[in-house]
């Protein structure tokens, strides 16, 4: 594909260097150790793929239906006699590059610091509002492609309608009748074709007519192409922006094809096709052509073939995973479904479902060469969506990964990946201007223009640690492959200079630990003995655990890279020099440096217990004490009204998980279900936000499989609700892909498949014995570890199979 050398290229020619390498070339990265083949579920188990409805939707947030092929995406509502499919394309974000740095923050720095050490946070907050932040300090928003409109003359008088997404296949099927006359219509977004297809079809011969159009509310024009194209095009910011265009193609078996001003005619077809391509100029791409090519392609391509591309591709990450958790199969719409788990009913094959539908998001906003999944996924409608639907590094980015390792789509891991590359070069000039600081540093909001300074507020953005909370993205990617060249050539380079930020910011407090600061426990505040209430400080809990956590990863990569030594042991002087996690006289584990009370004590945020989850610093095994604390912490959280959000209670089920409380880590799932989750089954801060959805469905993989402790637990939180029960293909850290089979709550069968030959300690509930490739083959010899977990030796690409005595 060729660049444009035009006036976008000029402008975008500051583009991050790893996100335009991305856009010109694709993603490139070592391969993992190669995951099972794709299973079928077995034939006495009950699969939950389907969401489906008896009516169209009217709401865009909680009831359309969301297809994505990781670049573009459309939310479908199945309307009858017209029909809106709103439409994106990820790199359609407003705004361009530009240097918001602050050269005022580091005259600034330490006088903050002195004001907070010296209990005035007051005082420090309104030298930072001044001061510490970016310059500008906001972000411009992601926005919407524009919609394809659709008429259906005469179908106004539909019965025996449905509307459905079948998460196996990734597609939407709408069906109705108009008299005798069965209408059927589909729509996917192929990530092998680069397209949107839409297939029309009716029982009735020559009984397919239908207008489409493509419209935006500002910023582009339509115009249309005889017989058969109606283009969109247009350029934000007034034309300073990037270019983007949208190609909508209509083929017919039969009947006549029209195309008048700003719109399609299929007239009396017996089918129809309808191909929609859409490309930014972002990346010095050409718009036109990044739209074109792709449907005219696609349309040579033909159906039949289009659509047993998009399945293959598709079911080769789906159906890695396969999970049942009991229940009798429920025939009843998913919004009713809903609606009676609101009413107290328990539905564990709904449960099952909303797992899957978190990895079918997943595997639809996030691909190889495509940008990683924001706010709201891909989906955003709009100019200006909710929080811009960017990138928040305060939880909500972590947590849309936080399934992609465990629920075995690593591969929908790399666009993050990416995206971290794509912020140390800016990471750098911020390190450097606002805290005299060598590496790299991202605070808590950033967009595709590497944004990494202070944003909005210091009540929000003065938090230096959202790129140190991504780099656990790429050790965990190490632990769950053992992916050695990409520990050594992308991992280890990141998180080292990540490091060496810290290694420069952080500054003793008056009893010569090594803190952060200025910052904040994110989003909270705290009240001091005087009655005053602050919300920046130094050394909070959450920083502390997070740099423990960089410090540890990146001390542990040098080692098994044997490389760095003298670094290796600057990082473990400073790990002891680092404050360690405190227990307050609530028996709480502590926010901030002292025991202050909080004036929001049910805050939606629980980050000082980022060390049970996502960090492994607190385990039930290594820690009890803690964990026992942290159990404290979440009942006095949850008794104040916390988890009101849905990717807050997304993670108080994950926290429940790793306290191996199932019947607690249940209730949440409940909680999630019943209070922020709508009809299609988005997650609802509210308003919609993707991450509760990802948060959710790891949190179940947490509740069968966890591994963070160095072992792999089997059904460590499995609640009474699920006593029987399977799951195939989930991933472990140390290389292993897992399958569990239980019966009346206890472990029956699980099957271990090394991946790389590491060894493997195994803890589970019951007594068991290992056997190599089957239930019924040989005996694998085992030693005892702690508290009764088995450990044995493994062979790359074999089986060992756990099972029941």
């Amino acid at each position: 594909m060729e660049c444009s050398r035009s006036r976008d290229a000029r402008r975008f020619a500051s583009l991050p260097v790893v996100l335009l390498t991305l856009f010109l070339s694709g993603c490139h990265s070592t391969p993992d150790p190669a995951p099972g083949p794709a299973v079928t579920a077995p034939s006495d188990r009950h699969q939950e793929t389907r969401l489906w409805y008896d009516h169209p939707a009217t709401d865009w947030e909680t009831q359309a239906l969301p297809i994505g092929n990781g670049r573009l995406g459309a939310m479908v509502f199945g309307g009858i006699a017209s029909e809106r499919i709103q439409l994106n394309e990820d790199t359609l974000w407003a705004g361009g590059p530009r240097d918001c740095n602050n050269p005022a923050a580091l005259e600034h720095l330490e006088e903050i610091r002195r004001l907070l050490f010296a209990g005035k946070p007051g005082e420090a907050f309104d030298l930072a509002d001044k001061y510490a932040m970016g310059n500008p300090r906001t972000l411009r928003p992601y926005q919407t492609l524009g919609d394809l409109r659709l008429t259906l003359p005469g179908h106004e008088d539909a019965v025996d309608y449905r509307r459905e997404l079948d998460l196996d296949t990734g597609i939407v099927r709408v069906s109705y009748r108009v008299g005798e006359t069965r209408y059927t219509r589909e729509i996917f977004a192929s990530h092998p074709d680069q397209v949107i297809v839409m297939r029309f079809t009716c029982s009735k011969p020559g009984g397919l007519t239908l207008f489409a159009s493509l419209d935006r509310e500002s910023d582009a024009t339509t115009s249309t192409r005889q017989p058969d194209t109606v283009v969109l095009h247009g350029a934000l910011d007034r034309g300073e922006g990037l270019d983007f265009q949208a190609v909508l193609h209509a083929s017919a078996d039969g009947g006549a094809l029209f195309a008048p001003v700003r719109r399609l005619e299929v007239r009396d077809a017996n089918a129809a096709m309808l191909v929609l391509g859409a490309a930014t100029s972002f990346g010095q791409r050409d718009a036109e052509s990044g739209a074109e090519s792709p449907v005219a392609a696609a349309v040579q391509k033909g159906y039949p073939a289009l659509r047993q591309a998009h399945i293959q591709d598709h079911q080769r990450l789906f159906r890695r995973v396969q999970i049942d958790l009991g229940g009798e199969p429920v025939d009843q719409p998913t919004d009713q479904r809903l609606e009676r788990v609101k009413a107290g009913a328990v539905d564990p094959g709904l449960e099952a479902l909303y797992f899957q539908f978190g990895r079918y998001l997943l595997i639809a906003s996030s691909r190889p060469g495509d940008l990683p999944a924001n706010l709201q996924g891909l989906w955003a409608q709009g100019l200006n969506p909710p929080w811009n639907s960017d990138y928040h590094l305060n939880i909500n980015l972590q947590m849309n990964y936080w399934p992609a390792e465990v629920a075995n789509l690593a591969e929908c891991h790399l666009p993050l990946f990416e995206l971290i590359e794509s912020l140390r070069e800016p990471g750098r000039q911020t390190a450097r201007l606002h805290y005299g600081a060598g590496g790299w540093v991202a605070h808590h909001i950033t967009d595709v223009w590497g944004f990494t300074v202070p944003g909005d507020g210091p009540q929000w953005g003065l938090w230096p640690m959202g790129g140190a909370w991504l780099c656990q993205h790429l050790w965990e990617h190490y632990a769950f492959s053992q992916n050695l060249p990409f520990l050594r050539d992308r991992a280890y380079p990141v998180m080292k200079e990540a490091v060496a930020f810290f290694l420069d910011y952080l500054t003793a407090d008056p009893q010569g630990r090594l803190v952060t600061g200025p910052s904040m426990s994110p989003e909270n505040s705290y009240r001091l003995p005087t009655g005053a209430t602050g919300v920046l400080c130094m050394g909070p809990s959450m920083d502390i655990q997070i740099v423990r956590d960089l410090l540890e990863h990146c001390r542990q990569a040098a080692e098994i890279l044997e490389v760095d030594g003298a670094f290796r042991d600057r990082l473990s002087a400073t790990l002891d020099r680092l404050p360690p996690t405190r227990v307050g006289r609530h028996g709480q584990i502590m926010e901030w440096s002292e025991d202050y009370e909080e004036p929001e004590p049910g805050h939606r945020h629980i980050s000082h217990l980022f060390a049970l989850h996502p960090g492994s610093q607190i385990t039930r095994q290594g820690t009890p004490e803690l964990a026992q604390a942290a159990r404290v912490t979440l009942e006095r959280r949850l008794a104040n009204g916390g988890g009101h959000t849905g990717w807050s209670r997304a993670w108080i089920l994950n926290f429940w998980a790793r306290l191996g409380d199932g019947a607690a880590a249940h209730e949440n799932l409940l909680a999630l279900l019943r209070q922020s989750t709508a009809a299609n089954l988005f997650d609802l801060h509210p308003p919609f936000q993707i991450d509760g959805n990802f948060g959710g469905a790891a949190g179940i993989a947490e509740m069968l499989l966890q591994s963070q402790a160095g072992e792999l637990e089997l059904l460590p939180a499995l609640p009474n609700a699920w006593p029987d029960g399977e799951v195939q293909g989930l991933r472990a850290r140390g290389g292993f892909e897992v399958s569990i089979r239980w019966r009346s709550s206890r472990l029956e069968q699980a099957t271990i498949r090394s991946l790389v030959g590491t060894s493997c300690r195994v803890r589970v509930g019951n007594a068991v014995e290992v056997r190599r490739d089957s239930a019924t083959g040989g005996p694998v010899a085992t030693t005892a570890g702690p508290e009764g977990a088995l450990e044995f030796a493994t062979r790359p690409g074999r089986r060992y199979v756990v099972v029941a005595r």
